[in-house]
């Protein structure tokens, strides 16, 4: 991919590049699950969350708290109601060669402590929309994007539409969610397009595009006149189970009404796997709908029981990715982009090409090393060819636009093409850009006063992950921070809106171009609404450098109140106390730290940020726990040898059950579980007199 290879980064380059794919990542999610409008390839981002999980497998003490690893899709869009799923529907785990396929089922054993072999399931990878649809008593009564994974968008009147969701079950358990994938045949793909061409309106790029778009109509009648289609492939809660393995459960959904993909097979270990990945893969081009990888699937689902979930995927599956397409085009220019952070980014700007029945006219150029031919540390990339305005160069796509130019092809360059020239000032502010020592990334040092960088920021502040303010969103921002009579150049005089048209005695906002009486209103109100805001979402909202949606929860949860964060933040420096219980909060580092404790001793930062809070009623946020679980909240540590499930299935199911786990004993530690050949953390746990218990006893303890 032409990037360092991970085994040769620092310390400092590896810190350097895991901030930009977690920026990359962000940015790639919210375009893809809420705009649906993705920007980089399914290619592209596979191999940045690829890369980012090799990082931290090197460097397991750099793992962000806001690592993209920790994380599902992206937030809800505007339009629909929100809906808390029961049980989060998670992504899964990629794959992208046959020995990753061997090594998942290397894992699987190991981690169940198992020498027989495992029986895996097998099916196509449906390129849709994921939806959640929930039976009591066997009627539908509700339907539901995955969203964030945690959250998603009530569709229920538009999932009633379509032919293949049932609305009524029989002989179906009581509570019955059934999980799979809306999507759009190839031919009926054309024929909208078709209709959509012939009545004037905006054709789609793909299939996938085409039945999100539908799927997400906030007219249901819109819905209904477009030919989508479900398959059935999971289930979320139910209140008695559908079967003993997952294939069979698949019939049952089939035998309830379902359409199921009559591709799912079962395998017998990783070589059957791959062998049915390559039949799928020969039959991809005639199958009539798209799919871009085989899951495979523990049959067992006791297995898959034991086996639980990462913070964002479940251990028992796996998606083997197809690989990606390629295509070759000029050329036209390159734009630098500036973002909340100030990063410069350059995009590239094509010629029109078709790859994959998707037309691609940008791409992204990652950072000026990438185009110049080289990594970071001045090793070579594409052989060390740079790319040039005007050059003819490779487009690597798998599935969306604007994906990555991969290489560039010297015997078409143009006489007198000039190598490019990185900016070294900001487009926008012409402040100097400067590039730290292991960041790939140059950035403006404007700050505030770089409009770029602050416009960024206002759109982060009230996207949905923070404020998410309903009639305020990115077209509305860059229209108040340019106003010249109700200006809005930071979040707090979002706040002051209402009160600053009221005192405008020349031109109200509802006698504007855009507004109206009930637009004004309902704006003010939406803002209004949101002075009440949890304290995680606050911090979110406030766009510090390396401060994500996960570490804002994380600092919220562990500090609780404003208050206290407010101060910590506000005292921590090296050496003090409230720096080293900021760094000792489990997924907050020393960067994420010091990038913290830089904007709240920046003078501007800290006087737009206590503005803000000024105009606030911040709401504590409590800490995350299993509420009917023994060990919720509990500081717990494993030693000695477990006979009844592995090292890792005891610490997966006591964190599942919202206990901390740690590796050493101090007087803050709650229980010790100890098995045979306990040696100096039990002697330690009886010195501070803390509880120690052997594994049957914590197996009776968590039920």
């Amino acid at each position: 991919m032409g990037e360092r290879p991970v085994e040769a980064l620092t310390e400092a380059e590896a810190r350097g590049e895991l901030a930009r794919l977690a920026g990359a990542i962000a940015a790639a999610n919210r375009a893809y699950h809420t705009l649906d409008a993705p920007e980089i390839s399914d290619a592209e981002y596979d191999a940045l969350k690829l890369r980012n999980a090799a990082i931290e497998a090197r460097f397991p003490g750099l793992k962000r708290a806001d690592s993209p690893s920790e994380q599902v899709g992206a937030a809800v869009a505007e339009g629909f109601g929100k809906v808390t799923h029961r049980l989060r529907m998670l992504s899964l785990e990629n794959a992208f060669a046959s020995e990753e396929v061997t090594e998942f089922d290397d894992r699987v054993k190991k981690f169940l402590g198992l020498t027989q072999p495992v029986a895996y399931t097998a099916e196509p990878k449906i390129d849709g929309l994921s939806l959640s649809l929930r039976y009591e008593g066997g009627v539908l009564v509700q339907a539901a994007t995955r969203g964030d994974g945690e959250v998603g968008e009530n569709v229920t009147e538009n999932a009633r539409t379509i032919a293949d969701i049932p609305r009524r079950l029989t002989e179906a358990p009581q509570v019955l969610e059934v999980r799979g994938e809306v999507y759009m045949s190839h031919a009926d793909f054309a024929r909208l397009n078709e209709r959509q061409a012939a009545a004037g309106d905006r054709t789609f790029a793909n299939p996938r595009n085409a039945a999100a778009g539908s799927l997400r109509q906030l007219d249901a009648r819109i819905t209904a006149a477009r030919p989508l289609r479900f398959f059935a492939y999971s289930w979320g809660e139910v209140s008695q189970p559908l079967a003993a393995t997952q294939i069979a459960a698949i019939s049952r959904l089939k035998a309830l009404g379902f359409q199921t993909n009559p591709l799912t097979t079962l395998c017998d270990g990783p070589q059957e796997m791959l062998a049915q990945y390559r039949l799928i893969e020969a039959q991809r081009a005639t199958l009539g709908y798209d799919i871009d990888g085989v899951v495979y699937k523990v049959n067992d689902l006791s297995l898959q029981a034991r086996l639980g979930f990462r913070s964002s995927t479940p251990r028992w599956a796996l998606a083997h990715k197809f690989p990606a397409e390629l295509a070759w085009t000029e050329l036209l220019g390159i734009d630098i982009q500036v973002g909340r952070t100030g990063a410069l980014s350059p995009v590239a700007r094509l010629k029109p090409v078709t790859v994959g029945g998707v037309v691609v006219q940008n791409a992204t150029l990652h950072n000026e090393d990438y185009i110049a031919g080289r990594d970071r540390s001045g090793q070579e990339i594409r052989g060390g060819k740079d790319i040039r305005i005007g050059d003819w160069v490779q487009v690597y796509r798998a599935g969306d636009v604007i994906p990555k130019v991969a290489d560039v092809d010297l015997s078409r360059r143009k006489d007198g093409a000039q190598p490019y020239v990185f900016p070294t000032e900001c487009p926008e502010c012409h402040s100097p850009a400067h590039r730290e020592e292991g960041d790939s990334v140059r950035r403006c040092t404007g700050g505030l006063i770089c409009p770029a960088q602050a416009v960024e920021r206002l759109k982060h502040f009230v996207s949905r992950g923070a404020f998410d303010i309903e009639g305020l969103g990115a077209k509305q921002v860059e229209m108040f921070f340019r106003d010249p009579i109700l200006p809005v150049k930071t979040p707090a005089e979002i706040f002051t809106l209402a009160a600053r048209d009221a005192a405008n005695p020349l031109q109200k906002l509802r006698n504007r171009e855009g507004f109206g009486e009930v637009s004004a209103t309902k704006l003010f109100a939406a803002i209004e609404a949101r002075r009440s805001i949890p304290l995680d979402r606050l911090i979110f909202s406030l766009g510090i450098r390396h401060v994500g949606e996960v570490a804002a929860g994380l600092l919220a949860r562990h500090y609780s109140n404003w208050e206290a964060f407010e101060a910590a933040v506000t005292n921590a420096t090296p050496g003090t106390p409230e720096w080293a219980e900021l760094t000792a909060i489990n997924g907050v580092g020393e960067v994420m730290a010091q990038s913290l404790v830089d904007a709240f001793q920046n003078p501007a930062e800290r006087a737009a940020i206590d503005a803000l809070a000024a105009q606030l009623a911040i709401q504590p946020v409590q800490a995350r726990g299993a509420v009917d679980s023994p060990v919720a909240g509990k500081i717990v540590v494993f030693t000695g040898t477990l006979e009844k499930m592995t090292r890792a299935e005891a610490k997966a199911r006591a964190e599942a059950l919202g206990a901390k786990v740690s590796g050493s004993v101090s007087a803050r530690t709650d229980l010790v579980v100890a098995g045979p050949g306990a040696g100096s953390k039990a002697k330690e746990a009886e010195r501070l007199g803390v509880q120690v218990i052997d594994e049957d006893a914590w197996l009776r303890l968590i039920g």
